[in-house]
């Protein structure tokens, strides 16, 4: 049995699963943020360069973001047609009421969410420390797949089509301009930014899971990307790295700002704050926190400052600034051994030149 020119990969939610009709080949992406077009893009440009070729068509079904966009439809829609055009794919979906019509890969992509329950039953726990080491969990997971399935895909992907010779735009785009108190807005969630870009018009590109930020051409910032809820909370994403710079010169700003929960970067900085509000007058203690987080950002320190101030606050002392400075000093290196090198007797050379060559005495 060979491929048909129309084999075809479906795009599922959730999961980002994009599994082939007849070889069963598959790749799989953590998803953030549900049904989007960048999602949908990122996955399926993703797996036709890992698979190394491009089907003639490419399945969705009818709740596919790409279609049902709440805020933009007709856009994304047409961005996503203009997706499938740079790789030569033809975009369908399944008719309204008759969901069967996926069945071949439906199937598959529940075995998947089957075999994906049993490995992580198998590893023993489902908590990772961060997104990517999830994303590699899953990698290995659908690699071990694949391997059983190699004779089907190479016969596969002699009926695709080549991969055109670079990739096209996988993300979402938007221009906002940065606020006097060094903050953006991108689809209702307020983001940090360095405070020198106030003022400043970015572009921001996009992503499922995070956000590219662009002065002119330059990439000058990428943040973890967080979703608004409907009826939910505000949600912001706060860096203190970006708004210390402002604080150090006017401390007692930080008693009232409306950041000051996103500017304890662990339960001990807070544990601090806490201390030294309590034992110190009320302006000191401002400058000493606030001092501390500078400390932090300049010297890219924070885990040795937190076990330094963990320290402190369990023998029940008071963190000092001074103190907290010196104990987390870069060291100063040993001054290198000067090495002397003398200078070459350029006389040897003039014996080599005098020197009779092979083959003159002949």
């Amino acid at each position: 049995m060979s491929p048909s020119p129309g084999c075809h990969f479906l795009t599922c939610s959730t999961i980002s699963g994009l599994p082939s009709a007849f070889s069963g080949w598959q790749y799989v992406k953590a998803i953030c943020g549900g049904e989007s077009f960048t999602a949908l893009t990122e996955g399926v440009q993703e797996a036709l360069w890992q698979l190394g070729g491009v089907p003639r068509t490419h399945r969705t079904d009818r709740l596919s973001a790409a279609y049902r966009n709440l805020s933009n439809r007709d856009d994304e829609a047409a961005r996503y047609a203009e997706f499938c055009r740079h790789y030569g794919m033809e975009p369908t979906r399944n008719n309204a009421g008759v969901s069967h019509e996926n069945g071949a890969v439906e199937a598959a992509h529940g075995h998947l969410k089957t075999g994906l329950d049993e490995a992580l039953e198998l590893r023993g726990a489902r908590d990772f420390p961060d997104l990517a080491a999830y994303q590699a969990f899953l990698q290995e997971f659908i690699a071990r797949k694949n391997a059983r399935r190699r004779e089907e895909v190479a016969i596969e992907l002699a009926a695709l089509l080549p991969l055109p010779s670079h990739g096209t735009t996988d993300f979402s785009s938007a221009t906002v301009t940065v606020t006097r108190s060094g903050t953006i807005s991108v689809r209702n969630v307020l983001y940090t930014v360095p405070s020198r870009f106030v003022g400043c018009r970015v572009k921001v590109h996009i992503y499922d899971d995070r956000l590219v930020c662009y002065l002119g051409t330059t990439p000058v910032l990428t943040v973890a990307r967080r979703y608004f809820k409907r009826n939910g909370p505000s949600q912001r994403v706060v860096d203190y790295r970006h708004l210390v710079g402002a604080l150090i010169k006017k401390p007692q700003a930080f008693r009232h700002s409306v950041f000051r929960d996103e500017l304890f970067p662990s339960s001990v900085f807070r544990r601090a704050w806490e201390v030294l509000d309590q034992r110190l007058e009320p302006r000191q203690a401002c400058r000493v926190y606030v001092g501390r987080l500078h400390l932090a950002a300049m010297q890219g320190c924070e885990a040795t400052l937190a076990d330094h101030l963990a320290a402190v606050l369990d023998a029940g002392g008071v963190p000092d600034l001074e103190v907290v400075r010196a104990a987390v000093a870069t060291p100063v290196l040993a001054a290198a051994p000067e090495v002397m090198v003398p200078a070459p007797n350029l006389a040897v050379y003039d014996e080599l030149l005098r020197m009779p060559v092979l083959g003159d005495a002949a």
